[in-house]
C-alpha cells in the first residue's frame, strides 16, 4: 500500500503536513484494523466464530453478566447489532441470553462451560499468532504504539459520546 493512503497531493498540500499525516494515520488504522480482522476471522473460522463474536465473548467474560445495552456499549456498536451477535452464539453455545431477575425487560449475557474450554484450549495458540503479526515492533516501539492508541481511543469515544448526547 502506498504511504499515501489515496491521499492526493492537492489534497496534502491543502491539509497541511500536519493535517495530512492525522488524515493517513486514519485511514491507515481503518486498513489495518479490517487487516487484522480478516486475519483473526481465518483463525477462528475452523471454531466457527468471527472476531466480532470473540470480543463479544471477551466483553462479557470481562464485565461478568452484562446487560446486552451494557454488552454493546463495551462492544462499540447498536444494541440490535449485539443482540444478533449474542443470538448466534447462543445458538452456538457459547453464550447465555437469559431474563434479569429484577426487571424482565434487560436480557442478561453469560459465558458458557463450552466458551470457557474453547478459549483455555486456543488462547495460547491465538496470543503466539497477534505476537507474531505485531513481531516487526520492538518493545519499546509495541509500548508506544499502545500508549498512543490508548489516548486516540479516549478522544473518539469523547467523539461518540458528544454525538450521541
Amino acid at each position: 500500500m502506498s504511504r499515501s493512503l489515496g491521499l492526493g497531493d492537492e489534497e496534502a498540500a491543502r491539509l497541511g503536513e500536519d493535517g495530512a499525516t492525522r488524515i493517513r494515520t486514519f485511514r491507515l488504522i481503518v486498513v489495518l484494523a479490517q487487516e487484522l480482522r480478516t486475519l483473526m476471522d481465518q483463525v477462528l473460522r475452523p471454531e466457527g466464530l468471527t472476531t466480532q463474536q470473540t470480543a463479544l465473548v471477551g466483553i462479557v467474560d470481562a464485565i461478568g453478566a452484562p446487560s446486552l445495552s451494557q454488552a454493546a456499549a463495551a462492544l462499540g456498536t447498536t444494541h440490535q447489532n449485539a443482540k444478533q451477535v449474542a443470538g448466534a452464539l447462543e445458538r452456538k453455545g457459547f453464550l447465555r441470553i437469559t431474563t434479569d431477575t429484577h426487571d424482565a425487560r434487560i436480557r442478561r449475557l453469560t459465558t458458557t462451560g463450552k466458551s470457557r474450554r474453547t478459549w483455555q484450549r486456543r488462547s495460547a495458540s491465538d496470543q503466539q499468532l497477534v505476537l507474531d503479526w505485531f513481531s516487526t515492533l520492538d518493545e519499546g516501539e509495541a509500548r508506544t504504539l499502545f500508549e498512543l492508541l490508548l489516548r486516540l481511543e479516549t478522544g473518539v469515544r469523547a467523539a461518540l459520546a458528544a454525538s450521541s448526547a
